[in-house]
């Protein structure tokens, strides 16, 4: 299965008992579609996502990041020390294709106005 989504936290690495490591993140899917009526809805679908072939790529999974992924959805549900139902959906990702990260988040450098430079005395210039 292919989504494209955008994260909702920064990613953690996890390391187990048995040394491997796994990147844990989630991301957010926005469906976008007319009802019968015309009107336009938004329904968005929420994954915990796990990575496991290399943790270097977590420092680029941060809130805000679009990415394109591959991999396996699965479900779990369980009943809530209070007695409530609840369930998540899971993606475990064995590709990863990053598109940048969100406009409000992205880094913006000013630079100093340049000085002017100075005339060189003599100068003849052609024209």
């Amino acid at each position: 299965m292919e989504i494209t989504a955008r994260v909702t936290a920064d990613a953690e690495v996890k390391q187990l008992k048995s040394g491997s490591k796994v990147v844990n993140f989630s991301v957010a899917v926005n469906d976008r579609f007319r009802t019968k009526d015309g009107e336009q809805k938004e329904l968005t679908t929420f994954f915990n996502c796990s990575y496991w072939l290399n943790e270097g790529i977590a420092q680029y999974l941060t809130k805000g990041t679009l990415v394109e992924m591959s991999g396996r959805v699965s479900a779990n549900a369980w009943t809530n020390t209070q007695g409530e139902a609840k369930a998540t959906l899971n993606f475990h990702a064995d590709k990863i294709k990053l598109h940048g990260s969100s406009k409000k988040n992205a880094t913006v450098r000013e630079s100093a106005p340049a000085e002017p430079v100075p005339a060189a005395a003599g100068d003849d210039l052609p024209f």
